[in-house]
């Protein structure tokens, strides 16, 4: 299948240490297809939400169609995540269990159909993110050693 990225969640991979992730598909209205289509999409504070036995999308952002009219839809609206019933009571449990998060990493489009590829997270600490910071710092650095001997 024809796999597309459309929008990467960073924030989450510096925010979350990242664990089991899972694939759902999107309810969208007919604008917002075309802006996803568009690539005009933004993950920095998406999150997962159950509620009443369904999984919603909150503060995902998908900029207006400006072909559309004026009736388009709301930017941050909640949108709701299309899985199986199964795989959802599978995530509450382990949300309310464990404490962890559903974090939204990344939107990609596959065969045309938009998806979301959602994990779960484990909230980092501020001294987990400079100990990854400085890591990754450590690795330019060592890169540039290397490159320029």
């Amino acid at each position: 299948m024809n796999i597309k990225n459309v929008a990467t969640n960073k924030k989450a991979y510096h925010n979350y240490f990242i664990g089991e992730t899972f694939e759902a598909g999107i309810a969208l209205t007919g604008s917002e297809i075309k802006s996803v289509r568009q690539g005009k999409v933004s993950l920095g504070d998406a999150y997962v939400r159950p509620e009443r036995g369904e999984l919603w999308l909150y503060n995902a952002h998908i900029a207006r169609y400006e072909a559309s009219s004026y009736m388009s839809h709301e930017p941050t609206r909640p949108r709701k995540l299309l899985l199986h019933k199964k795989e959802i009571r599978n995530l509450t449990g382990k949300i309310a269990e464990k404490g962890l998060t559903l974090v939204a990493t990344r939107v990609y489009l596959k065969g045309g159909i938009a998806k979301v590829e959602i994990a779960l997270g484990k909230g980092k600490k501020l001294y987990d993110k400079r100990e990854a910071i400085s890591r990754r710092e450590a690795e330019i650095e060592l890169a540039r050693t290397i490159k320029n001997r």
